[in-house]
Order: structure tokens, then C-alpha cells, then sequence
């Protein structure tokens, strides 16, 4: 046999919340990526992703070098730029 909410805990007359203003926050605006695809760079990875590509940051915005260790100094082409990340390939 099912057990019973005690009478306090049903919502039958309770009346729905009401939000003032906007309910949810804004997404925010978006900034165009700090680089551009073509454009060489001079960069020092800082870090290894997941995947084990080299990760490098210009203003907070992720730069992807595949086949590159912590601490390398690369000359990179920008490959691949999205919104939130770029993928760049090693020039030699």
C-alpha cells in the first residue's frame, strides 16, 4: 500500500511562484575570437588537452597545436577558429 503525503506537503491550493523580471540570465554577448584563420603565431604551450594536443591561450581563448609538448616554443598557422577555440598546425 502507497504511503501518504502528510497534508501540509500537497500543493493543492497553493498558488504558482511569480518571477519579477527576467527569469534566467542572458547569455553572453559574444567576442570575435582573437585570431583569424591563416594568421601565423609565436607561441609557448602551456598545458596538454585531452587528446594530448599541445593547449596555448591568447586573452583567455584556447589554441589547439597537435603533436607539441609543455614548454615548446612553436611558429603556428591558424587551421580551424570556432567560438570557443582554434586549431593551429606546427610550420617548420
Amino acid at each position: 500500500m502507497p504511503r501518504r503525503l502528510p497534508e501540509k506537503t500537497k500543493q493543492s491550493g497553493r498558488r504558482p511562484r511569480r518571477f519579477r523580471g527576467r527569469r534566467y540570465r542572458s547569455a553572453p554577448i559574444f567576442q570575435s575570437a582573437p585570431v583569424k584563420e591563416g594568421q601565423e603565431l609565436d607561441l609557448v604551450i602551456d598545458d596538454i588537452g585531452s587528446r594530448g594536443d599541445g593547449v596555448s591561450r591568447i586573452q583567455g581563448y584556447l589554441i589547439f597545436v597537435p603533436r607539441s609538448k609543455i614548454g615548446e616554443r612553436v611558429h603556428v598557422k591558424i587551421v580551424k577558429v570556432n567560438r570557443k577555440f582554434a586549431v593551429a598546425e606546427k610550420i617548420n
